[in-house]
């Protein structure tokens, strides 16, 4: 799915509904894709991140906002929090007017795993020479950003929460109305906010 998408589908959407709504009445099509819509931006908001994938590569800037440095027995170890990107092809650092290497840096999580989870993308950029990122007060990162595939938990909540709103079309307020509460829902809807546990950012990471 290309950035901006919607991350269930509306046929996956009536499937998952089936019961409450038929999957030929179209009369509420717009509705729940209004819906599917909206939750997938509350989704963002909630986990501080998108999910799809952009067609191409493009360059991002970061600032010192973005540098964070961890101490450890082997020194100090600088590090870069940027987007989400899922591919190292055409992948590039620009930092203080140096292209780096390979050999200047890491990406993290190693392998794109996390608890033992292939799939993830890289979101961490350690220096690992002699070049460092602290000091710099800007940063241009070249990458394909976004996921391979939206995870099923992600897809599954985005279903849940969809089918809540549906549900509020009929509330005083409507399903426009409730958007400004995208992120109280998500927290409140406990099968949802469970599911998106494992993918909200570290906010003290992300700028």
């Amino acid at each position: 799915m290309a950035l901006g998408d919607s991350y269930a589908t509306l046929p996956q959407l009536k499937a998952y509904m089936r019961g409450s709504i038929e999957d030929d009445v179209t009369m509420y099509d717009t509705v729940l894709t209004d819906a599917l819509a909206s939750v997938s931006r509350e989704i963002e908001t909630h986990c501080d991140r998108q999910f799809n994938t952009a067609d191409s590569v493009s360059a991002r800037s970061y600032g010192s906002e973005n540098v964070f440095t961890i101490t450890d027995s082997s020194g100090a170890l600088h590090w870069l929090a940027v987007d989400d990107f899922c591919d190292t092809a055409g992948l590039a650092v620009l930092a203080g007017g140096t292209a780096w290497t390979l050999s200047d840096y890491r990406l993290y999580p190693r392998n794109g795993i996390v608890s033992g989870q292939p799939g993830w993308p890289y979101w961490e950029i350690q220096a690992a020479g002699a070049l460092r990122f602290d000091g710099l007060s800007d940063v241009t990162v070249t990458a394909k950003w976004g996921w391979t595939a939206v995870p099923a938990p992600v897809k599954q909540a985005c279903l849940i929460l969809a089918a809540e709103t549906f549900q509020l079309k009929d509330a005083p307020f409507g399903v426009a109305g409730m958007d400004q509460f995208g992120v109280i829902r998500v927290r409140d809807n406990r099968m949802a906010a469970s599911k998106l546990a494992p993918y909200v950012r570290d906010p003290i990471l992300v700028r």
